[in-house]
């Protein structure tokens, strides 16, 4: 395991109460860094309070809906009043819909996923933006966003139709994004994972109708490696993106995917 140094650094993570958000911020502990963490509601978060405790790391918490433009104020000032700035944000928070064919996805349904997934991004990055650009103009300070998207975002994803055209926009959004803050201080990227052993993937393999085996298999069929990520492989990439000595990397979108993406 890569060792980083994050002394001094205020992380923002967004869905941090599971999954790769709450893998991140046990590993931005361990670096030293001071957390601004968030998830749905205090229930979600509760886990990561209890990880958070057992690192001694004192991280501050807020929770809220990621598609309320005012969650993201509150997130962006809750970093500034505790800690004076906000170095790093990994926009993290997403849903995914089961697996179905598009004339079979519901207004609603899809209205939610494009909502969180994507409008749930432009909202936290409108607010980031503004504090680390002023950061980089007054003092110097350089900052980085790193948005949670998928190899969905890069290739086709048949059955998953609107959560790949949610992760398309994302990595459109950030390389847009930038480009636009490249001279700014911010640096921007996207991390693309395929298929990850996180509840997200998980809890519908283990209540298939065909089985957990053969669901995992199928999930699995495209990728080379013939296996799905783990979650420490890509939080380990989550970090290498977000680290200083990464001064030349912006406007990329990385796939962790076994070779998914490369065919």
């Amino acid at each position: 395991m890569a060792k980083y140094d994050f002394t001094g650094k205020t992380v923002l993570i967004s869905g941090a109460g599971g999954g790769l958000g709450l893998a991140a911020a046990e590993r931005f502990a361990q670096a030293g860094a001071h957390l601004v963490l968030t998830d749905y509601n205090d229930q979600a978060l509760e886990p990561t309070r209890e990880a958070m405790a057992k690192l001694g790391n004192k991280a501050v918490y807020y929770a809220g809906d990621v598609v309320r433009e005012e969650t993201h104020a509150a997130l962006v000032n809750l970093a500034i009043e505790t800690h004076g700035k906000l170095d790093i944000a990994l926009n993290n928070a997403g849903i995914a819909h089961d697996q179905k064919r598009l004339e079979d996805m519901g207004a609603d349904e899809s209205k939610r996923v494009l909502e969180v997934d994507i409008l749930g991004v432009i909202f936290a990055m409108r607010a980031q933006l503004p504090q680390m650009r002023k950061q980089f103009e007054e003092q110097g300070i350089k900052s980085c966003i790193l948005n949670t998207a998928s190899v969905a975002g890069l290739v086709g994803a048949p059955t998953m139709s609107v959560y790949g055209a949610a992760k398309h926009a994302v990595v459109g959004l950030t390389k847009a994004a930038a480009m636009e803050y490249a001279r700014k201080g911010v640096r921007i990227n996207a991390i693309c994972p395929a298929f990850t052993r996180t509840n997200m993937v998980t809890k519908p393999i283990a209540v298939s109708p065909h089985g957990p085996e053969k669901a995992e298999a199928r999930l699995i069929s495209n990728i080379p490696m013939a296996r799905m990520g783990e979650i420490n492989e890509i939080v380990q990439a989550m970090l290498w993106a977000c680290d200083d000595e990464n001064s030349f990397y912006t406007g990329q979108s990385l796939a962790l995917d076994g070779g998914l993406s490369a065919g």
